[in-house]
């Protein structure tokens, strides 16, 4: 695949799709780059409900420059069952899994950020007994970048949200939980490149530093940088310094674990 395209991520309904009428069908935008050892998929935020231009295809060519492949999530957002875009997203993994790339990352900002760190923390090893064969593939992403992310629904949240990804059921705390990353991390969860600015007045730097906690407690590797300045939804943050950084930073991260060419 050389060329940038559309990927469905199933080929009847999707799970969950009666919830989400005008949004049956989730699908990947693809970047391909030759060559490339491994793929990120990458999901642009979005408070779950809608999905922001700078953070989707801009992010798929940054990492296209380094000889790293990229899909943009099309992920379900309001109106949904909370459980659609989680879905989306390990299916997503499993198809990009499945177009036989040696290593499988996932990427987020925001709200798209507690997607990917959902999908970093819920996920499984594929059923060999489907007759599907994507779904006999493994969801568990073999790295993940969470950028300014709503890590936690818990007092840090972005309340919005939460509000919109749960719906009525927002002040129910077992669902809370589910969505709350550093409440789910592992010894299993795999490795993390996380980034944050001091001054996001939308989603509290907190979150990405109970994530690290989280992650530092349980012995997985990771990489943590908060940057002085920047508000909330800079994307590459190309206006900013040292903030402008992370694209690079990342990249390296990801070639060292062996993303590229």
């Amino acid at each position: 695949m050389m060329k940038e395209e559309t990927v469905r991520l199933w080929q009847g309904t999707a799970p969950y799709s009666e919830y989400s009428p005008s949004q049956a069908q989730p699908s990947l935008r693809a970047f391909p780059a030759p060559g490339a050892r491994g793929a990120v998929v990458v999901c642009p935020g979005g408070g779950y409900v809608t999905k922001a231009d700078h953070e989707g295809a801009p992010v798929a060519r940054m990492l296209n420059s380094q000889g790293i492949a990229a899909y943009v999530l099309d992920y379900r957002v309001v109106p949904c069952h909370c459980l659609a875009p989680w879905t989306d997203a390990g299916r997503a993994i499993r198809t990009v899994r499945s177009l036989g790339y040696g290593k499988v990352g996932i990427l987020g900002f925001s709200a798209g950020g507690n997607l990917c760190c959902t999908a970093a923390v819920h996920y499984d090893a594929g059923d060999p007994a489907s007759d599907d064969p994507i779904a006999r593939l493994s969801s568990r992403p073999d790295a993940f970048i969470s950028c300014y992310s709503v890590v936690s629904f818990g007092k840090y949240t972005h309340l919005d949200s939460r509000k919109s990804l749960l719906g009525e059921d927002w002040e129910n705390e077992d669902s809370a939980r589910f969505f709350s990353a550093e409440l789910n991390v592992t010894g299993d969860t795999p490795p993390a490149f996380l980034w944050h600015t001091a001054e996001d007045g939308s989603v509290p730097v907190q979150n990405s530093l109970l994530l690290a906690q989280a992650l530092a407690d349980h012995g997985v590797p990771f990489e943590l940088h908060v940057y002085p300045r920047g508000h909330h939804g800079v994307g590459l943050g190309q206006e900013l310094i040292p903030a402008a950084s992370w694209g690079g930073d990342c990249c390296r991260w990801l070639l060292e674990m062996g993303f590229g060419r």
